[in-house]
């Protein structure tokens, strides 16, 4: 829901289009004493400047990723150091990052603007080599059709050299030394595939990974497992934080996974490690699928603030499925100003116009009115982070903050155009199964939206995070996950949870 970062009033009037700084040709030095790390080593920089300010400051971001190469916002930075002087040295540390490419950035006051050219470096891995998960299953397969697939990016660690072969398994799959599983099932397949990993150090790990062979004539996908993930600035906030997207994604067994704050390259980076495909809209939104996306439509909205996009995702031959994932606007907050600011309903209304998100769902909804008038024949399913809770759970018989029923619109509008809330069709007591998304690291609230005066006082927990659909799809199973028991901020870095919301996965039979 909240965008935090350690320059957070600077990005606020960069996606306002406020400019802070007058633009100027780099006219410093940035050198790094290695341009190779081992995770946990810190990086060290000397640097100089003509311009020095105590609001200088050094960033890390991965390469190609959130990093400024146009002097403009894209993403957060995953470490950061202000460099006060004139010249001097720095560090950062490297604790919690991912084995990669990255990049620092010498940027002016508190900005984007460029003091020096960028370095790059790689930062290796100290730990051993392992599958992200030693069990998960791969997409489906047609008997007596060609198959492929891929685990090549599934593997960290040291990664050098790093070769796969089939250790045990069905005699029609083939494992190459790149990691793509390929073959033609016969009518009788029988048991996972076990695939080695070995790195050139001579470490392995071993993987059991399962493909469903569905015969001529069924549904290539019987069901169709679908998600909404708010990343949290593309899993930064926490160590280690792909790997335990990837795991998590992994263990879930999603198809389609709808993705907010990916931060520009995770839709891409998350689909390129699955062997999947995908698709990103400005630097916030994204869609991800196990199957093949075979149309892409441009966002709603522009920019990097674009809050909506589609996709159709070809699950059969003859089944497609119309995947929109949003991102709503995030201030004011209804259950602040519902229950720290005791706002009426007309005034909760009103705040919700001037969020921005009833007019965002209300264009998202036009946009979707021929989906959703031929989702007889073509499933939709609508994903997000709606920042705003459900006149489903804000009723007589939840009583929340005090209020009865509070009609929502960004729920009352999606459910009047003929979508249904896939959590409630299987959680139908809102009062015994809340479904909370937001948030698992927010006990107490924090400050901000304008009411700091309630900081420390219990975080009104809510469910704001849906999986919408309407046509031919039977809801089977829906449910708000979380990894392990999440510590609360600012104690968060260690988290097997790598986001600040909870994720929503239903799954649909298709029909």
């Amino acid at each position: 829901m909240r965008w935090f970062t350690p320059l957070l009033a600077v990005i606020l009037l960069l996606f306002t289009g406020v400019a802070t700084v007058a633009s100027a040709a780099p006219d410093g030095t940035l050198r790094l004493t290695s341009t190779s790390v081992r995770s946990g080593e810190p990086i060290e920089a000397t640097y100089s400047t003509p311009r020095p300010d105590p609001t200088n400051w050094l960033g890390l971001y991965t390469d190609p990723g959130n990093g400024p190469v146009n002097e403009a916002y894209v993403g957060p930075s995953l470490k950061w150091v202000y460099v006060k002087a004139g010249n001097g040295t720095a560090t950062l540390p490297t604790d919690g990052l991912e084995p990669g490419n990255y990049i620092v950035f010498a940027l002016a006051k508190d900005s984007y603007q460029w003091l020096a050219t960028p370095v790059k470096l790689r930062i290796v891995s100290n730990a051993a080599l392992h599958f992200i998960n030693d069990t998960f299953d791969l997409r489906n397969a047609r008997a007596l059709a060609p198959y492929r697939a891929t685990v090549g990016g599934l593997v960290r660690g040291d990664t050098g050299g790093l070769t796969f072969r089939k250790v045990s398994g069905p005699a029609w799959a083939a494992v190459s030394a790149n990691g793509e599983v390929t073959g033609t099932p016969p009518l009788g397949h029988k048991g996972p595939l076990h695939i080695e990993a070995r790195n050139a150090r001579g470490e392995t790990t071993l993987a059991a990974v399962g493909i469903e062979v569905r015969l001529p004539g069924d549904n290539l996908v019987a069901e169709l497992r679908t998600a909404t993930f708010n990343l949290w600035h593309s899993g930064s906030q926490v160590a280690l934080g792909r790997e335990k997207e990837l795991r998590f994604l992994l263990k879930s067994d999603v198809d389609v996974v709808g993705l907010q704050e990916s931060s520009a390259t995770s839709t891409r980076e998350l689909a390129e490690a699955l062997g999947w495909d995908h698709h990103q809209s400005g630097s916030d939104i994204g869609v991800i699928s196990r199957y093949p996306i075979v149309e892409r439509k441009p966002p709603v909205g522009s920019g990097p603030t674009s809050v909506a996009t589609k996709v159709r995702v070809r699950l059969d031959d003859d089944l497609d499925v119309v995947v929109w994932n949003v991102h709503l606007g995030y201030n004011p907050y209804g259950p602040y100003d519902a229950c720290f600011g005791k706002m009426n309903q007309d005034q909760l209304m009103a705040n919700e116009e001037r969020s921005g998100r009833t007019p965002q769902i209300k264009a998202i909804l036009q946009e979707m009115r021929p989906d959703i008038a031929a989702a007889s024949r073509t499933p939709v399913v609508l994903t997000g982070d709606f920042n705003a809770p459900s006149h489903l759970d804000w009723t007589p018989g939840t009583r929340r903050c005090g209020y009865g029923s509070v009609p929502w619109p960004t729920s009352v509008l999606p459910t009047q155009a003929g979508l249904r809330d896939s959590y409630r069709v299987v959680n139908r007591d809102p009062l015994a199964v809340p479904g909370t998304t937001w948030s698992p690291i927010y006990p107490t609230f924090t400050g901000g939206y304008g009411y700091d005066s309630h900081i420390g006082e219990p975080e009104p927990q809510d469910r704001i995070d849906f999986v919408y659909f309407a046509g031919p799809l039977e809801v089977t199973d829906s449910d708000v996950v979380v990894e392990g028991r999440p510590t609360p901020v600012p104690n968060h870095n260690g988290n097997a949870w790598p986001s600040d919301h909870a994720a929503v996965v239903s799954a649909f039979r298709t029909r």
